[in-house]
């Protein structure tokens, strides 16, 4: 694992991650994948085992930091790596792997076409990203300490989610970070001898001032996926209340967000399109697009709530078909919360494969209805694309000799 730094990056050979790359879908199947989100086990007690991996190809796990140096390392070790569940034993020699990601690596081990990912930054965590990447030293130390992490917990892939570039240098050292980053993973596998290549995939704005900076087609001769989050394009931050994520309509929208990405050269079925399952609300409105004062106290923050508590009480839920958007009203209240219904999920699941994009992603898994419920976004995505196409059966990554963790080391033997 040493070596995986050492060639020149700048005779690095991009072809088959254009092409798509061996573990990429291929074009022609589908993806569906969501963040899981390390803070779940708390108050929100939804856990590892509790995700519908029936009905997903890939999971990105939320999330890991990085400091001013470019050391990437875990968001909260006692729940990712620490945590001994009521299955686990306190008594195995060595070090040993624990915690969400043990469960991640059962799981991945009974449905081999379950891709993991760790995704590094976030909202709360991209504010090292700029100067990481504009630094040689710093963007090494990234890619070293992001690898050896994917490594010895056993992961399948890197998910950068910088949030978000702010300017035309940050936009151009985040191409070099990412090709530093496939360089290294690609070193990684070759010293592996293995025949599966490592995931590099990010996390991308739908707002036109943040992802008219980005270099889309220079990144897009390193990345497998772009995952659009394409949610949060209306809240609190907004003069008037707004749909959170429509279609189409509006200064803002989803398909104008992907149309852009494919002018820029993206392949079609690289462009994942982002979906919330949770609703922004806007209080003491007369309805969409008018004023409000207030945005409620949400689920678990402030104008949030989780979708699986939608419709509250009191509220009835409307279509509007030319934006393809929902959201409910309480006129009592005078209380609007925007978020996809079962049908407008399955108007863009229709979409995606009219377009023939690489499939949907989701923030964040906690938030759902059991797979079973007619209600549940996981569920209908799922079922309307498998409609039009297969899901990705690409294999996962099962070997670590590596790993400092003697259980993953030994595949859980």
């Amino acid at each position: 694992m040493e070596g995986f730094l050492h060639n020149n990056p700048s005779d690095y050979d991009p072809q088959t991650v254009m092409n798509g790359g061996l573990q990429t879908a291929h074009p022609g199947t589908f993806v569906v994948c969501t963040y899981f989100v390390a803070w779940a086990i708390y108050a929100r007690n939804h856990n590892v085992f509790d995700l519908p991996v029936q009905h997903l190809t890939h999971i990105l796990y939320a999330f890991a930091n990085l400091d001013a140096d470019g050391r990437v390392f875990l968001g909260d070790p006692w729940a990712d790596t620490d945590k001994h569940y009521e299955d686990d034993s306190w008594n195995e020699s060595g070090t040993n792997l624990y915690g969400n990601f043990k469960r991640l690596a059962i799981l991945k081990r009974q449905h081999r076409h379950l891709k993991v990912s760790l995704s590094i930054g976030g909202w709360t965590w991209s504010t090292n990203f700029a100067e990481v990447a504009s630094e040689p030293s710093k963007r090494a130390n990234f890619v070293r300490t992001s690898i050896e992490l994917m490594n010895d917990l056993g992961l399948d892939g890197l998910d950068i989610d910088w949030e978000y570039p702010k300017s035309h240098d940050d936009a151009s050292n985040y191409v070099t970070l990412l090709r530093e980053l496939r360089h290294g993973l690609d070193n990684y596998q070759q010293e592996k001898g293995d025949p599966i290549p490592y995931l590099l995939t990010g996390a991308m704005p739908t707002g036109e001032t943040q992802y008219s900076l980005l270099h889309l087609s220079e990144m897009n001769r390193y990345m497998d996926k772009f995952y659009l989050m394409a949610y949060d394009l209306a809240g609190s931050w907004s003069s008037v209340s707004g749909h959170q994520s429509n279609l189409h309509g509006g200064d803002t929208n989803v398909n104008k967000a992907v149309q852009h990405f494919l002018a820029q050269g993206i392949p079609s079925h690289k462009i994942v399109v982002g979906m919330p399952i949770y609703g922004r609300a806007f209080q003491n409105t007369n309805g969409i697009g008018h004023p409000f004062q207030g945005i409620g106290k949400g689920t678990w923050e402030e104008g949030v709530y989780d979708y699986k508590q939608l419709p509250l009480e009191g509220a009835v839920e409307y279509y509007d078909g030319e934006t393809v958007s929902s959201y409910s009203y309480d006129p009592s209240k005078r209380e609007l919360i925007t978020y996809d219904t079962p049908f407008v999920i399955g108007q863009k699941a229709n979409y995606i494969a009219e377009r023939r994009l690489g499939g949907a992603m989701f923030w964040e898994s906690s938030s759902d209805h059991p797979v079973e419920n007619d209600r549940s976004l996981i569920g209908t995505v799922t079922k309307t694309l498998q409609h039009h196409a297969p899901m990705d059966q690409s294999p996962n990554h099962l070997d670590f000799p590596t790993s400092k963790y003697e259980n993953v080391k030994n595949g859980f033997q």
